[in-house]
């Protein structure tokens, strides 16, 4: 049994009551690609949002969602999620990382993700959990890698912004490395 990491981050499921704080934490188009990929048309609204979540209400759901909390001041400062949740073929995406523009630049990214691995290999006991990051997103891509995950691949330029098209990398976590790293 791996013995689990010091606790810096709570994960909650994240309700329409945490609508206002994401929406203020998307302030243009660009931010929202950033975080959200195409998933959403700029303006970003709670209707958007609403629907955003009902694959959370699927049983077994598709899609988990949670807001991030600092265990030591119990505030609010990051989202995060599973996506394409399939238990038949044991694997998952982690998608929409994002710490909240006050509170980046702490290692909190580093501990939201540390905090959802569990949940998707313990938890719901997936074999593999992939992402893609924009190839420009050093700080996110060294996050990751510290955690374990492997560069499998490139989408050579899958997403515009700002006018110009930029490659995201494909980036994913086994199991088994996973627990190794313990």
């Amino acid at each position: 049994m791996v013995a689990p990491a010091p606790r810096h981050i709570d994960l909650e499921p994240f309700a329409p009551v945490d609508f206002a704080r994401l929406l203020s934490w998307v302030p243009d188009e660009v931010a929202m690609i950033c975080w959200a990929g195409s998933i959403f048309e700029w303006p970003l609204t709670e209707t958007q949002l609403e629907a955003y979540l009902a694959p959370t209400e699927e049983h077994p759901p598709t899609r988990l969602v949670w807001k991030a909390l600092d265990v030591a001041s119990g505030e609010a400062v990051g989202h995060v999620e599973l996506n394409s949740i399939d238990s038949r073929h044991g694997s998952t995406t982690l998608s929409r990382v994002l710490i909240g523009p006050p509170h980046r630049g702490r290692g909190l990214s580093r501990a939201m993700v540390a905090a959802v691995l569990p949940v998707a290999f313990d938890d719901f006991g997936l074999h593999r959990v992939d992402l893609r990051v924009f190839e420009d997103n050093e700080p996110a891509r060294y996050c990751y890698e510290s955690l374990g995950f492997m560069r499998e691949g490139r989408l050579r330029e899958v997403s515009l912004i700002n006018g110009e098209f930029v490659d995201s990398l494909v980036m994913s976590l086994l199991e088994d490395e996973w627990r190794r790293r313990g």
